[in-house]
C-alpha cells in the first residue's frame, strides 16, 4: 500500500504502562500517554498503536519451565494486549480522543475484528486506531505485529517508544560513556545484534521499506518534536541507506 507521510504506528512495551511497580497498569502513565497522542493527534497526524503485554505475562517466560506449552503462552500475552489496549482506549476517550480498538483474534464483545480497511477508514475519520492481540499467531512478538500492521495500513515509520533516547552502542544504564547512534541501516541492525527489535521485525521493515525510529516517549513533547525533525529532537533511526 502507498505510505502517507502524516501516517504513523507507535509501539509501546507493555512495561511501559506498569511504572515502577513493573506490574500491571498505572493511570499516571496512562494519562501522560494519551496527552503525548492526543499532541500529536492535534497537530494533524494520523496515529495507529500496538501495546505489548509484558506488564501481565510474556510467552516465551510463561513456557519457560514447560507446563506451559509456548503456543498456549504466546495466545496468553496476546489476551494481555487487548488488556492494555483497552486501558489505552479508555484513557484516550477520556482526554476526548476518538479511538477504535482492533483486534486479531476475535472478541466481538471487547473489540472490533482486524480488518484493514476499516483500520484505515478510522484513521482517514481522525480516530486512532490500537491494535490488540499481536498478529493473531504464536511465535511472532508484538513488535512484529506492529511492523506489520504499519506496513499494511501504509504508515510512513514505526516508532518504538521505550525509556531511553535511541540506540546505543552500549547499554546507557550501565555506562555514561555509551554513545547515541543517529542512524542505522536494516543490516547494521540485524548484523550487528543490537536488538533494535526482533529480527523478524526488522526483516519485515526492511522488505517495505519502513523506517524505525527508536525514542524516548517519557520526555514531554518529544514525540512531536520528531516528527518536526525540530532540531532538539533526540533519536535513533533505523531505515534504508543510500
Amino acid at each position: 500500500m502507498k505510505k502517507k507521510d502524516n501516517r504513523i504506528l507507535i509501539k509501546f512495551s507493555g512495561e511501559a504502562l506498569a511504572g515502577e511497580s513493573g506490574f500491571g497498569i498505572d493511570t499516571k502513565i496512562l494519562k501522560y500517554l494519551a496527552d503525548e497522542i492526543k499532541e500529536v493527534k492535534n497537530a494533524g497526524y494520523e496515529i495507529a498503536i500496538v501495546i505489548g503485554g509484558g506488564n501481565f505475562i510474556r510467552g516465551v517466560s510463561a513456557a519457560k519451565d514447560g507446563i506451559i506449552k509456548r503456543t498456549s503462552g504466546d495466545y496468553m500475552g496476546m489476551l494481555a494486549t487487548v488488556i492494555n489496549a483497552v486501558a489505552m482506549q479508555e484513557a484516550l476517550e477520556n482526554d476526548n480522543v476518538p479511538v477504535r480498538v482492533q483486534s486479531a483474534i476475535k472478541m466481538e464483545e471487547i473489540a472490533e475484528n482486524f480488518i484493514v480497511r476499516r483500520a484505515i477508514r478510522h484513521l482517514e475519520k481522525g480516530r486512532v486506531v490500537i491494535f490488540a492481540a499481536g498478529t493473531g499467531n504464536p511465535f511472532f512478538t508484538t513488535d512484529t505485529a506492529g511492523v506489520l500492521r504499519a506496513s499494511e495500513i501504509g504508515a510512513s515509520a514505526i516508532i518504538k517508544a521505550t525509556k531511553v533516547d535511541g540506540i546505543y552502542d552500549k547499554d546507557p544504564n550501565k555506562y555514561p560513556d555509551a554513545k547515541l547512534i543517529k542512524e542505522l541501516s536494516y543490516e547494521e541492525a540485524l548484523k550487528d545484534n543490537i536488538k533494535v527489535m526482533d529480527d523478524t521485525a526488522i526483516a519485515l521493515a526492511k522488505e517495505n521499506k519502513l523506517p524505525i525510529i527508536v525514542c524516548n516517549m517519557f520526555k514531554k513533547g518529544n514525540l512531536l518534536k520528531i516528527l518536526k525533525n525540530e532540531p532538539d529532537a533526540k533519536y535513533s533511526i533505523v531505515k534504508e541507506k543510500k
